[in-house]
């Protein structure tokens, strides 16, 4: 059926489509095909082409647009259209592996291609069957163009999961995978980030397309030789003028436009069916010339697309003339240039084989104006806007009005290339254009100018990103912004370089520090502040330029090099400044840091002080969203010294706080407080005994953080719902909260956070029964947390460790550690596990070979002392049904009872929760 109408074929013909259909995506020999068609019968392989040729002119295939079959010379056929089965919707079907969440980044597809559809068809076929392709061609002849258009013709079967990353914006062939990487929205923290950037694509099913590879080709082959081992269902597709070479590699020679021959009776109608042809006409007609082309002036045309070798863009930019000059004069003009220019040499540098001819005289046709304004826009990195353009191009001696009509006479020959975004139009220099226009000498006094007002525009971009980044309404539209920070990354490169303008790249680095903490991207955020901080000199020290880099440097270094002296020391001298300064909103943004800070290392009482701090002085600000911040950093620090009235009082004032303002959002802290807040919120819900409130607030806090694409607060929030899911006994969501926890921070390079997924694995193993599996590695974990100071979780996963000691027998052992745990706990104020601490001890107690069961119910009553003054229902319960157990078994049911039920009674939710449970049944056999 076909749009519900029946589709007549012959017997033949369907068995072929369904040989076909069965195996979507992969290339059939023709040999098997006519074996499956004609088990029994031998016959000729025309009779194959021939009911190929019938199933393509029943399905329309090739008309508008529409790809059923190809055709792989020397290999045989390959069914491409998109296919799917009735049984894949079945219910209960293993869900597909999720897509790159976001916008597709793809460019536009050219509304029409000339002379290149076989080829996208080959290709396609070719993509899907090898999974690893890379078109290799010279410059300019259309190798981005095919692959973008590849991509939209197998986009649907990727649910429009698609990246293309132009490594010509590239000069450092250390940053390919760091610019794949950042173009997906992942943080980089380390200097390779290849293995999170495989971990994140590991189980996508994703299309990567890789363009200009050939200047840095040692690092995409490497890098798209261990993406194609080791993520299954990413395909890559690779533009290059020479192939990777590496492993798992298909080569596709992409051949230059069919010309017509040198034939003294070459015709009109004969030479426009060849694609050079075809391209040279269309694009000169478009430019404004009128061409009427007779037998006498195709041959022109033609020997003019044979000497250009059918390189598409060269016939374009000698097509874009014919306007001018006329066809005879255009030809006359590129003879000349080639004529001294063109080497023809294999082993000619690549960027002068034949492109850097043409180019050269595409340049000798400009305009005086039009040569200056394309060397001026060569200091762009990637695409630009008319309005950056006009800021930094304009010189005394160019104003706007010539800027503008000059980029204008650019795009219309082809020197500039254009792609509308919504309704705002981006422009930008080919590779190989950019490269052209930066080899030629300029002055260097033009060219220092030229490069401060580049920094200085994106100095002003960076402050309207940072005004706007609170009012971006996706991820999509954040990660968009990266294109810019190209330009950023160009900038402070010229500013700290030899002959660059170090105080501009001061103020641009302290401008930078707070998007790059906003995307995560901690490593460059940490070289641009260390770099600018050593600039500084007795004129730019102490200011508020320092008082951002500080800040930057010691949130950065907190989260790439663990919680270190440097990073203290970098935030202390931050606040200083900002103290200094009296401005209320620069001291909020040292403070919230402090406080983390000191929450990660385990110091608890000095974050209540950075937090009572932060509330004194956002009480000076009248503004919602800074007290909003105040308490939430208040509300945590007593959440986790164990007091949980005001700790909640404080969290819910913080989460029912209305609009964020930027200048206390993740824009600054590096982390949004708000979700902070939320989950800390649930966890004190729980203690409360309110177990049902808590996980609801958690799973909305949790929703909140994942639309956020903000990993640092992500990974807070995953960290501290798993411990809830732990108290519930919902062992299941702690599961699927923990897997995803770990990936996350697998794919995001989040050092500590691993450990801590395996610590959570540990104490999962332990609760599970495998005690001895489960000891291993939550002991591995607290190795890798002490030697990178990050002791929030220090008490928990000491608890859980004590607890599998003693599963395994070493009850002495596991009394010892929560005798130290509790000294730790005394020293650094984490006092909310203490009512825990104290009955896991307790119950250790009666574990002994010789059990002491006084000693044991001394520490149940201090817990429940401790419980009931921290108003932590939930552990009180704990501890009055071990306290109760031990009355029952000595005799004292009454007491048992009587201890038990007034302690379950006030709990109002949670029927179905772990403790609850376990109350209730004792109470059953008490009577």
């Amino acid at each position: 059926m076909k749009d519900g109408v029946p589709v007549e074929l012959g017997a033949r013909t369907l068995d072929t489509l369904i040989a076909l259909v069965s195996r979507p995506n992969e290339v059939i020999g023709k040999r098997e095909l006519m074996a499956e068609v004609w088990p029994d019968v031998i016959v000729e392989e025309g009779s194959l082409r021939f009911h190929i040729a019938g199933l393509r002119k029943a399905m329309g295939d090739g008309r508008d647009g529409a790809r059923y079959i190809a055709t792989l010379a020397g290999r045989g056929y390959c069914f491409v259209a998109p296919v799917s089965r009735s049984a894949d919707k079945a219910e209960g079907a293993p869900p597909a592996a999720a897509p790159v969440p976001g916008a597709t980044f793809l460019p536009a597809r050219l509304a029409r291609m000339v002379g290149r559809e076989e080829g996208v068809r080959t290709l396609s076929a070719q993509l899907a069957a090898s999974r690893f392709v890379t078109v290799v061609g010279p410059g300019g002849v259309g190798k981005t163009t095919v692959a973008v258009a590849v991509a939209h013709e197998v986009l649907e079967g990727f649910a429009g999961a698609a990246l293309f990353v132009d490594f010509g914006m590239l000069s450092d062939p250390a940053m390919v995978a760091a610019s794949v990487a950042s173009m997906l929205g992942m943080p980089i923290r380390s200097d390779d980030p290849a293995p999170s950037l495989i971990a994140f694509l590991r189980d996508r099913h994703f299309l990567l397309i890789l363009d200009n590879c050939e200047h840095v080709i040692e690092a995409a082959a490497t890098l798209a030789e261990r993406l194609f081992a080791a993520a299954p269902q990413v395909h890559i597709l690779a533009t290059s003028r020479e192939a990777l070479r590496v492993e798992g590699e298909q080569v596709h020679h992409l051949a230059p436009l069919a010309c017509p021959p040198d034939d003294p009776g070459l015709t009109a109608a004969a030479a426009l069916a060849f694609p050079a042809t075809q391209l040279f006409v269309e694009r000169a007609t478009a430019s404004g010339a009128r061409l009427d082309l007779g037998d006498a002036d195709v041959a022109i045309v033609a020997g003019l697309c044979r000497r250009l070798d059918g390189m598409a863009l060269a016939i374009e930019l000698a097509a874009g003339r014919v306007g001018a000059y006329g066809l005879q004069q255009t030809v006359t003009l590129l003879d000349q240039r080639l004529s001294l220019l063109w080497p023809g040499q294999r082993t000619a540098p690549a960027r002068q084989k034949t492109l850097q001819a043409t180019l050269d005289w595409s340049y000798g046709l400009l305009s005086e104006l039009e040569r200056v304004v394309l060397r001026r826009l060569a200091v762009f990195v990637g695409h630009f806007t008319m309005e950056a353009a006009l800021a930094i191009v304009t010189s005394p001696t160019v104003d706007q009005a010539l800027v503008f009509g000059a980029i204008d006479s650019l795009v219309a020959k082809s020197m500039v290339a254009t792609r509308p975004v919504g309704a705002m139009m981006r422009y930008r220099l080919l590779e190989t254009t950019r490269a052209y226009a930066l080899d030629i000498r300029v002055d260097d006094a033009e060219l220092a100018d030229l490069a401060l007002r580049h920094a200085t525009y994106y100095r002003r971009w960076l402050d309207r990103a940072e005004a706007e980044w609170p009012t971006l309404p996706n991820a999509a539209e954040r990660v968009y912004r990266l294109s810019g920070l190209g330009n950023v990354r160009a900038a402070l490169e010229w500013c700290f370089g030899a002959n660059g303008d170090v105080r501009a790249g001061i103020g641009l680095a302290a401008a930078a520090a707070p998007i790059f903490l906003a995307m995560s991207l901690l490593t460059e955020c940490l070289r641009w502040s260390q770099r600018a901080i050593l600039a500084l000199d007795d004129a730019t020290r102490a200011g508020t330029e320092e008082m951002h880099l500080q800040a930057a440097l010691g949130m950065s270094l907190m989260f790439t090099r663990g919680s270190a002296e440097e990073a203290r020391t970098a935030l202390n001298r931050g606040l200083a400044i900002a103290e200094d300064r009296g401005d209320a909103f620069d001291q909020l943004h040292l403070l919230g840091p402090l406080h983390m800070f000191h929450v990660r290392i385990g110091d608890f009482r000095s974050a209540v002080r950075y937090a009572q701090r932060s509330a004194a002085v956002a009480a000076t600000t009248q503004d919602p969203a800074a007290v909003a911040l105040a308490h939430s950093l208040l509300g945590i620090a007593l959440h986790l010294t164990g007091d949980l009235d005001d700790a909640r009082a404080e969290l819910e004032a913080a989460v029912q706080h209305g609009p964020r303002s930027h200048r206390t959002s993740q824009i600054y802290l590096g982390f949004d407080h708000h979700s902070w807040a939320g989950i800390a919120l649930a966890r004190t819900l729980w203690l409360q005994g309110h177990p049902d409130q808590a996980v609801d607030r958690l799973r909305r806090t949790a929703g909140d953080a994942q639309r956020m694409v903000h990993p640092v607060t992500l990974s807070v929030v995953l960290n501290w719902a798993i411990s809830i899911f732990f108290w519930t006994g919902d062992l299941r969501s702690a599961e699927e909260y923990m897997g995803r926890f770990i990936a996350h921070a697998e794919s995001q390079s989040m050092g500590p956070y691993l450990a801590v997924g395996r610590g959570y694995g540990g104490e999962m193993a332990i609760r599970r029964g495998d005690a001895e599996s489960g000891i291993a590695h939550v002991r591995g974990c607290l190795e890798e947390l002490h030697a990178a100071r990050y002791e929030l979780l220090t008490t928990a996963f000491n608890l859980s460790l004590a607890q599998g000691l003693a599963a395994t027998g070493r009850v002495a052992e596991g009394i010892a550690l929560l005798d130290e745990t509790a000294r730790l706990v005394e020293a650094n104020g984490d006092h909310s596990y203490m009512p825990e601490l104290l009955r896991v001890k307790g119950a250790l107690l009666l574990a002994m070979p010789q059990p002491m069961p006084d000693a044991a119910e001394a520490c149940f009553r201090q817990s429940l002392e401790l419980s009931r003054r921290q108003a932590a229902l939930a552990w009180e319960l704990r501890t009055a049904i071990d306290l109760a157990a031990l009355l029952a078994a000595q005799g004292r049911p009454a007491d048992a009872r009587a201890l038990l039920r007034p302690v379950f009674d006030r709990f109002g939710e949670g029927w179905d929760t772990a403790d609850l449970q376990a109350a209730a049944r004792l109470l059953a056999t008490l009577g």
